[in-house]
């Protein structure tokens, strides 16, 4: 598959996933056959995942993710963006990064950082 193809299969994923509100229908439609996952709080597989971004998206149905960037090498897709819970949240800046095999999503790690109120330069984290 072509690094193009995979940003924005990473794209759509993310979008129907978090922002859409409807991951069964993501991990159906752009995960492989297995799925492996970096993030702590989440086991792996598709399953899991449905599970997790369900119980998230109903705990904070204003939940929003914001791509800013979207980098790509090869297998690789890494998005940049600022993830929001609420209108008024300042948000976290979410750096996201996935691997592909033949088009499809295969393994995710994310790291995260709060938005501070205050930071000792006037560069936004996104």
């Amino acid at each position: 598959m072509s690094t193009e193809r995979n940003k924005q299969t990473v794209v759509a994923y993310l979008e129907l996933a978090l922002n859409d509100k409807q991951p069964a229908q993501a991990a159906e439609a752009y995960l492989g056959s297995h799925y492996i996952q970096h993030n702590p709080q989440v086991a792996d597989g598709a399953d899991a995942f449905v599970e997790f971004v369900t119980g998230f998206t109903q705990q904070f149905p204003d939940l929003h993710l914001d791509i800013k960037r979207v980098i790509a090498e090869g297998d690789l897709v890494a998005t940049h963006g600022l993830l929001t819970v609420a209108p008024a949240d300042r948000g976290t800046a979410v750096t996201d990064i996935f691997r592909l095999e033949d088009g499809k999503i295969v393994e995710h790690w994310d790291v995260m950082q709060p938005v501070p109120e205050e930071a000792a330069n006037p560069n936004a984290m996104t």
